[in-house]
């Protein structure tokens, strides 16, 4: 293990139960690269360096004890939407929040398999924008290419990621805030069936649309990390049948039916694929022939989706506006987002919710000719720090659809995706593919990524350990 960077979970996990390291140290190294890159990438909004430490010590009683845990002493970090107790959940807002008391039950289960938490990750406000910046914070920045976003909601904990500050992460995604991120920064990232990883105390976050899944440089850490988090508190609305993802890293796939879809669900502003994220997608589609899979272009029965996206979507932000200290402090974009959720939060969120059941069986019915669907995670490579975070709402909504086409469908319908490196795009830049299926396809949606991993070992790139914002990756 080098000092510089985290090795991965799954390695730092063994060497920590060999003996061949402490979690004390782990942990001491992953401040100090935090410490180190706060002014560079900026990727945390709290590290909680005396309690990581202490719980790291205690972790290490355990192991000479011979305790044994899924992630006992492994040092990882969480976005800043996740409860932490002792620690204000600020959600990238300005404010004075106060601590909370009792950890969420992603956290607690994290700390269930002896994870050490060093710290809370930056978000954009209310995680609404495929962007880490705001006057909270400041601006986090993609160790790629530190002129450039490593996208959002959860930028700060991709860019932690990615730059080897911890080996894994979660995040949460509404729209795509775990799969954007992951695309950008050249990382995997798991978007969970709906209630997979709880968010409680938010038992809907976001009235069904968001959920908690995971970063990480490999796919078996992703995956490992996804399973240590798993589970749900006793009032959660939503629990899908208990699975084991971790198992599926390695398994043979089988003769897959694949969709390549390039075509954006409809929105009202129009969005074009970037001419070198769609060569990645095709070279992608090519090594999954050349698998042996059956690939052909098709797109899902999408129709009028995006209706039924914009009532939970600001119904939920409204719901989150009303539990901040002061409103007036929240970007304009945030309180225009709040005033529309409010309006539709009666009748029309009712009937978006209603449509659910709707397009489960005609986007599910497609599944029954194809086992998975590769699609472009994004539209556009990452934009430079700042494009979007200084535009009106109108002009971000715009710039944010025109970017970020892909996404946000499988938020909907609660299914899961897996976002893969698909290499990259003008100076250096990450993009990246998505891997969709339906619901509880984990298993599936993993094993294929683990079987492209092995063929283009892209978990072997790493940024610059010096970037800076007019140098790319080498």
């Amino acid at each position: 293990m080098t000092p510089d960077r985290a090795a991965g979970l799954a390695d730092t996990r063994r060497a920590l139960a060999d003996g061949e390291v402490s979690s004390r140290a782990l942990v001491e190294q992953a401040l100090t690269r935090i410490e180190a890159t706060q002014p560079s990438l900026n990727a945390f909004r709290i590290v909680r360096a005396e309690a990581a430490l202490a719980e790291a010590e205690a972790a290490d009683r355990e192991l000479a004890a011979g305790v044994r845990r899924p992630l006992l002493g492994v040092p990882v970090a969480v976005k800043d939407d996740m409860d932490v107790a002792g620690e204000p959940t600020a959600f990238g807002c300005p404010g004075d929040f106060p601590p909370v008391a009792t950890d969420g039950e992603a956290v607690r289960r994290l700390r269930a398999a002896g994870a050490v938490i060093v710290g809370k990750t930056n978000t954009c406000e209310l995680g609404q924008w495929p962007f880490t910046e705001g006057p909270a914070f400041g601006e986090t920045r993609n160790p790629w290419h530190t002129g450039h976003t490593p996208g959002g909601s959860s930028g700060g904990s991709a860019a932690a990621v990615a730059a080897g500050l911890v080996p894994a992460a979660l995040g949460s995604d509404g729209a795509g805030s775990v799969r954007i991120p992951a695309s950008w920064t050249h990382l995997i990232g798991i978007k969970p069936q709906r209630g997979r990883i709880s968010t409680w105390p938010h038992g809907e976050s976001f009235h069904g649309i968001t959920v908690n899944g995971t970063l990480a440089r490999t796919v078996t850490d992703a995956a490992l990390l996804l399973d240590a988090a798993s589970g749900n508190h006793d009032l959660d609305p939503h629990r899908p049948p208990a699975l084991t993802v971790a198992d599926a890293v390695g398994r043979d796939p089988g003769r897959l039916r694949i969709a390549l879809s390039l075509k954006p669900p409809f929105t009202a502003v129009p969005a074009r694929l970037h001419p070198e994220i769609r060569a990645r997608i095709l070279e992608l589609a090519e090594k999954l022939a050349g698998l042996g899979h059956d690939v052909e272009e098709a797109d899902p029965p999408y129709g009028q989706i995006g209706l039924t996206f914009v009532p939970r979507a600001t119904a939920g932000i409204a719901d989150r506006v009303r539990q901040t200290p002061d409103p007036t402090l929240l970007d304009p974009r945030t309180r225009g987002a709040a005033r529309l959720g409010r309006l539709l939060a009666g009748a029309p969120l009712r009937i978006a919710r209603r449509a659910e059941t709707v397009l489960h069986r005609r986007i599910g019915a497609f599944f029954r000719s194809y086992d998975v669907i590769l699609a472009p995670t994004t539209a556009a490579p990452p934009p430079r720090i700042g494009a979007l975070a200084r535009l009106g709402g109108l002009a971000t909504d715009r710039a944010m659809i025109a970017a970020c086409p892909y996404a946000w469908p499988w938020n909907v319908l609660g299914w899961p995706g897996v976002n893969v490196p698909a290499g990259f795009a003008g100076p250096g830049l990450p993009v990246g593919a998505q891997l969709l299926g339906p619901a509880s396809s984990e298993p599936l949606l993993v094993s294929l990524a683990a079987q492209l991993e092995a063929e283009l070992r892209w978990h072997e790139r790493w940024p610059p350990q010096r970037a800076d914002a007019d140098r790319p990756a080498a």
